[in-house]
């Protein structure tokens, strides 16, 4: 009954957010190449305000939890587990602080409004995951980016999203990296819940009425931990986190 009562809503849902896109993509480029990161940083968190607030229209609510705990000052390196799109909208928005930048996989960055801009322009990374080899001088070039403007990193060490809520294992190469070339970062765990229940029918249509959670855990500073324990502790702080495939 739900997937028939989503499909009318899940157009127009669409259609506010395809708006969105296509008119942020003209802000971005002038703030970007007029005013310069600062703006154009203000105009992806604005676009992404507005991407969640689209979400709301489907009966979405989010809940961020320990987001005070997390320091400031110094780099950050989210560890996050995959569900959907909709982690990055919300990461981008309520960690905005954090000025967040992501390991993306290559494909994202042309072809999409908004979307792609950013991610080539505004500090992200993208890789070809059917190359590893290629990933690791992104990678970290990326480490290097946040060490030096006391920014963050987001990284999905799963590699692709989890189409059931329950998180795969996590590859370490990339966390590996940005561990070493960003010494003093601290490494931030956040578990994701019922993001996937966004896509459970797949793009379309979009599973009403869910309550999105993100959980940041305790902040390690990656000088006080040997890079293996704190892999470790970095992904079993997310899968106890995350609960609803339970």
């Amino acid at each position: 009954m739900q997937k028939i009562i989503s499909y009318p809503i899940s157009v127009i849902y669409y259609l506010c957010f395809s708006l969105c896109l296509l008119v942020f993509h003209p802000i971005q480029w002038i703030c970007l190449n007029v005013f310069g990161y600062q703006a154009h940083k203000k105009s992806v968190d604005y676009l992404n305000f507005f991407l969640l607030r689209c979400t709301n229209l489907v009966g979405t609510r989010y809940t961020i939890e320990n987001r005070e705990t997390i320091p400031t000052g110094v780099p950050i390196i989210f560890v996050c587990n995959h569900q959907s799109m909709y982690d990055i909208i919300a990461m981008i928005w309520y960690f905005r602080r954090f000025h967040c930048k992501f390991v993306s996989k290559k494909e994202l960055g042309s072809g999409i409004p908004s979307v792609s801009y950013n991610l080539r322009h505004g500090g992200s990374v993208l890789i070809d995951r059917k190359d590893p080899k290629q990933a690791i001088p992104v990678i970290k070039g990326l480490s290097e980016y946040i060490e030096k403007n006391t920014r963050s990193a987001v990284i999905f060490p799963e590699g692709t999203r989890s189409k059931t809520g329950k998180p795969k294992e996590f590859a370490q190469s990339g966390l590996k990296i940005l561990c070493k070339y960003a010494p003093s970062a601290y490494v931030v765990p956040v578990s994701i819940n019922n993001s996937w229940k966004m896509v459970k029918f797949g793009f379309f249509p979009v599973g009403l009425g869910n309550h999105l959670t993100f959980t940041a855990h305790k902040a390690m500073a990656v000088k006080d931990y040997d890079i293996a324990e704190l892999l470790a502790l970095s992904e079993k702080a997310v899968v106890e986190g995350v609960n609803e495939y339970k």
